[in-house]
């Protein structure tokens, strides 16, 4: 289909025309025309990361988070980011599957593949996030594959983070070791039915008061499964989003420099790649004839005249 009429489709409000033209972001087909013509609407939604070691139960807290944000007048979308098949290169997950209060509400939801992402979070993550902007959805909930220490590249594209833990496993101490400490605006301890929780909040909220941060993340207890607490967690994201309101400009600014610094690494790293040179540089290395620090800098200097040249 002509890329215009795609558009224009997804302009009159095609839920179709949506999903093709994520996945044409998703796979960096077009992008830079998409967003010629749509990247004047976004700038409206607010995004909401939601991360966490695996099996704290994210995907069902998302899940009655959604819903719960319907009900109080909001229309949010979910972008799910799977971990990716070795094979396939797509998703494996498949988070609708435990989405289904979302599913029945006839909320959007989006599985992503995190291929080519270190952080938890596919590449593509904050063009989809820009595109369910533009389409109308006021708040995205982006749930993260939970990969530890590098989850912290959430913090580049939501504006409210929420890390989610569970009471065993000393996760509050693995929380401050993953950098988790530093980047949540909010602590979820799901499945708060088990033992030792109150001992495990009581934890973690005496390390947050060590923090000398202007927001305090509070911390919420939940039983996601039985919809306990979500109320509770929907009432503190509105707080931080209230919050974090007055500083939007500010917020806006450094992720579109996050943003343009992403797309100017990728676009820098294909293009070294596709310069079939770089094989020559490297087997230099190889044979100990330079080092990969020479390798590097000669890439740069090619680069940089290259860019002169221009």
């Amino acid at each position: 289909m002509d890329l215009r009429k795609l558009v224009e489709r997804f302009k009159e409000g095609d839920e179709r025309a949506l999903a093709r033209l994520i996945t044409y972001v998703e796979n960096d087909w077009h992008t830079d025309e998409i967003f010629r013509h749509l990247y004047k609407y976004t700038g409206k939604a607010y995004r909401v990361g939601i991360t966490g070691p695996p099996g704290a139960g994210k995907s069902t807290l998302v899940d009655r988070l959604a819903v719960s944000l319907k009900k109080r007048g909001f229309k949010p979308a979910i972008v799910a980011v799977d971990p990716s098949s070795p094979f396939t290169g797509g998703a494996v997950l498949g988070d609708r599957l435990r989405m289904t209060k979302a599913m029945e509400s006839g909320i959007y939801i989006r599985s992503m593949a995190s291929r080519g992402s270190l952080g938890g979070i596919a590449e593509a993550t904050g063009a989809v996030a820009d595109l369910l902007d533009a389409f109308g959805y006021d708040m995205v909930l982006i749930e993260t594959v939970g990969v530890g220490q590098s989850e912290v590249d959430i913090v580049k594209t939501a504006d409210t983070v929420i890390v989610v833990l569970v009471p065993e496993s000393g996760d509050a101490i693995q929380a401050m070791k993953a950098g988790l400490m530093e980047i949540a605006h909010i602590f979820v301890v799901n499945k708060a039915d088990r033992e030792g929780v109150d001992r495990f909040v009581r934890e973690l909220e005496a390390i947050i008061s060590l923090s000398n941060r202007d927001w305090k993340p509070p911390v919420i207890k939940t039983v996601a499964l039985r919809g306990e607490g979500i109320e509770e967690l929907t009432d503190a994201l509105l707080k931080h989003r209230e919050f974090r309101l007055s500083r939007m400009d500010e917020i806006k600014q450094q992720r579109l420099i996050d943003r343009v610094e992403q797309i100017l690494t990728r676009r820098f790293l294909k293009s070294i790649h596709e310069d079939h040179a770089l094989s020559r540089r490297v087997k230099e290395a190889l044979e100990r004839k330079r080092t990969p620090y020479e390798v590097a800098k000669a890439i740069q200097e090619a680069m940089e005249r290259e860019c002169k040249g221009g």
